[in-house]
């Protein structure tokens, strides 16, 4: 995959929600669905294909943590919020945004080891930090549910 094309693609998704990531159920490709902050809403599906590492840790600083353990605060509106992070949102922001990491020495193992071109990418939510390694991305669209048709 072009690199201009990538860092492209990961700039659309910039402050918009992700909604759902992980691992196809066929356990080869990484998959993010994606809202866009956009009048008309819109879903993205960001497939990254022959994703041979997924790596997810918190964004969250330990003082958030701390005031965020309640069960409560699964549930949205969350009865019980003080000043935690609310999991019941079901969604987190995409913010900072996504990078390539540049020079990554695992995307360069990979690609001499298969044979063809990976890229390692950093997406930084207000709730997780995802890095993952892959050869190749496919982004479809779709209106989201509910969202009314043409003459609907």
């Amino acid at each position: 995959m072009d690199l201009t094309k990538l860092q492209e693609a990961l700039d659309e998704i910039f402050d918009a929600e992700l909604m759902r990531h992980a691992y196809t159920d066929y356990a080869r490709d990484y998959e993010m669905l994606i809202a866009l902050p956009v009048t008309e809403p819109v879903r993205l599906r960001y497939l990254f294909k022959y994703c041979v590492e997924a790596r997810v840790s918190s964004a969250l600083a330990p003082h958030i943590w701390q005031v965020s353990l309640d069960d409560s605060l699964l549930e949205w509106p969350s009865p019980t919020y003080e000043d935690g992070h609310i999991w019941g949102v079901r969604s987190q922001g995409l913010y900072p945004g996504a990078e390539i990491v540049p020079d990554s020495s695992t995307a360069r193992e990979w690609s001499a080891a298969l044979g063809r071109d990976f890229h390692e990418i950093r997406v930084g939510t207000n709730v997780q930090v995802i890095t993952l390694v892959f050869a190749d991305l496919d982004v479809t669209s779709s209106r989201s549910p509910g969202s009314r048709g043409p003459g609907g």
